[in-house]
């Protein structure tokens, strides 16, 4: 194991070693490494690729615990180390009342894990000198040109506005540097910015039509940029969002389960997401009404894909190849990769919050969150690795030191689902064999 990796406990009313013994007499114990068998990727021997046998048992035994006390209805979780698949499991179910078992395809409303796909898709525009992200966003989307900013962000009255000082930057979009709010604070939600009967193009003419929080580039404010960054690919590309995301990356990626609509033929797999009651027993639960399984109008670019665990592993596996898809196809500059996989909020704005893995965090142009200070996280991770998650249960992390990928991917809200992301994480990189 690496000396940049941090391990704080993780949440839990008994003691840790306590736990583990716990979850592992639950569990038989692997009598040998034994490499994935998922059709699309390459697996190997995890003993061959640095993961010890009993560690990842570790691993499941964790999340199989996590569905038994009843955090999660299931999971699945995979790792990829240098270009193979070392790990995949699927545990629990889709569906709990008709008992469907989680499968490795099952597909999972992704939320925010929306925004670096469409992050990237600006990043494959800058490269062809389409865009610059220093290019002002009234270049491409002049609606924003006369946009004013409130008085108080903590006030919201517009009657009490100003003249914008400065404009906002593509760049500003990318590392929520703006002054463009989230989609769920209370201003945005009063004046109907945000909704799936609307089409792209109309929400951002919304957000545009109403001010800023701050200036452009003086807070970090984690917001709906995404959306405005969808609007730009289809005003520069010509196409419209998921034309442009299947024809510059989904194809070539391979990423066929990456949607908006799950239609009749993808239905089956879609899980189903959960809340504990009252009495904590798991209920399905509908966070917003997001009909994905309609036709809609909105193909929203920050919050609205649903996606399957393989897809991201591919996704992933980009920036650790360079840019290049399996095929051989560049699809971003190594300059693009790097852009994607450093912070890019400047100085003066960090850091991007005050408590938690946020202080330690810094921002990227590729929509990443960036762990600038591994012991600011409750769980384990390098410096430099960069990631991002969605409200509904779903994590992925990109490890340029390990060259790995994890993942872990279920649908529960709130999201935390007793710590089931962060020990699945601690308890991978535990498996690292020194």
């Amino acid at each position: 194991m690496t000396q940049s990796r941090h391990t704080l406990s993780l949440t839990s009313n008994r003691k840790p070693a306590q736990l583990l013994l716990a979850m592992l007499a639950s569990w038989p114990l692997l009598l040998s490494a034994q490499a994935p068998d998922v059709p699309g990727f390459e697996g190997a021997d995890p003993a061959a690729l640095g993961l010890t046998p009993a560690g990842l048992q570790a691993v499941t035994a964790a999340l199989q615990a996590h569905i038994d006390a009843g955090d999660i209805p299931g999971a699945v979780a995979a790792v990829m180390k240098d270009g193979k698949l070392a790990y995949a499991q699927a545990l629990g179910y889709k569906q709990i009342e008709d008992q469907r078992p989680m499968s490795f395809d099952a597909l999972f409303r992704t939320y925010s894990m929306t925004r670096p796909i469409t992050s990237v898709g600006i990043l494959i525009l800058h490269d062809r000198g389409l865009l610059n992200v220093n290019d002002p966003v009234q270049k491409y989307l002049p609606q924003f040109a006369n946009q004013q900013v409130l008085q108080d962000a903590n006030d919201a009255d517009l009657q009490e506005v100003r003249a914008r000082n400065g404009d906002i930057t593509i760049a500003q979009l990318l590392t929520h540097t703006s002054g463009i709010g989230d989609r769920n604070s209370a201003f945005y939600r009063a004046n109907n910015v945000h909704s799936y009967d609307q089409t792209l193009e109309q929400v951002v003419n919304n957000v545009a039509s109403l001010p800023l929080f701050e200036d452009p580039g003086t807070v970090y404010r984690y917001g709906m940029h995404a959306e405005v960054l969808g609007r730009i690919i289809e005003v520069v590309s010509g196409q419209d969002i998921l034309s442009f995301y299947q024809q510059e990356l989904f194809e070539p990626l391979g990423m066929t389960d990456t949607v908006f609509y799950v239609d009749d033929s993808r239905r089956e797999r879609l899980a189903t997401v959960y809340r504990p009651d009252a009495e904590g027993r798991l209920r399905p639960h509908e966070m917003e009404h997001i009909p994905v399984t309609e036709p809609r109008a909105l193909s929203s670019s920050g919050v609205g894909l649903v996606s399957s665990t393989a897809d991201f592993l591919r996704f992933s596996q980009l920036f650790l190849d360079g840019g290049v898809a399996p095929d051989g196809r560049r699809i971003l500059s190594e300059e693009a990769v790097r852009m994607a996989a450093e912070n890019a909020v400047p100085d003066a704005l960090m850091p991007i919050g005050s408590s938690g893995y946020w202080a330690g965090s810094g921002w990227s142009l590729g929509g990443f969150a960036v762990a600038l200070d591994p012991s600011a996280y409750n769980h384990t991770v390098n410096q430099g690795e960069f990631w991002w998650d969605g409200s509904a249960g779903t994590r992925f992390w990109i490890d340029p030191e390990e060259n790995m990928i994890s993942i872990v991917m279920a649908q529960v809200s709130p999201a935390g689902g007793n710590g089931f992301r962060e020990r699945f994480k601690t308890l991978v990189y535990e498996a690292l064999a020194d």
